[in-house]
């Protein structure tokens, strides 16, 4: 299984990104994804967002209304669009993959940095 991450870069307060996972190994369309992310500094890796395999979406309270989580399954493709970033939004984001035998499966990462 390979998740690999992109769009990470560094964009200025207020600014928009679009982050990209894309999948390969696993039955896509029978699996949960999600972004986490992580701070450096932090040991841990909070969610932002997950999509179930049937497109309910959760989010953080922090990006709500600010990120919107989104799949193709026919590009085995999961999608983070964030807009009006904050500094705070800054970290490594992280492609997690749940397959439908609840394996997990993780991407290494890609980085967003806010900063004026």
């Amino acid at each position: 299984v390979q998740l690999v991450e992109s769009g990470g870069g560094l964009v200025q307060p207020g600014g928009s990104l679009s982050l990209s996972c894309a999948a390969s190994g696993i039955i896509f369309s029978r699996s949960a994804m999600g972004w986490y992310r992580q701070v450096p500094g932090k040991q841990r890796r909070e969610l932002v967002a997950d999509i179930t395999s049937g497109g309910s979406t959760n989010y953080a309270d922090s990006v709500k209304g600010r990120f919107t989580i989104s799949r193709d399954n026919a590009k085995n493709t999961v999608y983070l669009q964030m807009n009006s970033l904050k500094p705070e939004d800054t970290a490594v984001y992280y492609c997690k993959g749940t397959s439908f035998l609840r394996n997990e499966y993780w991407g290494q990462g890609t980085q967003v940095t806010v900063s004026s």
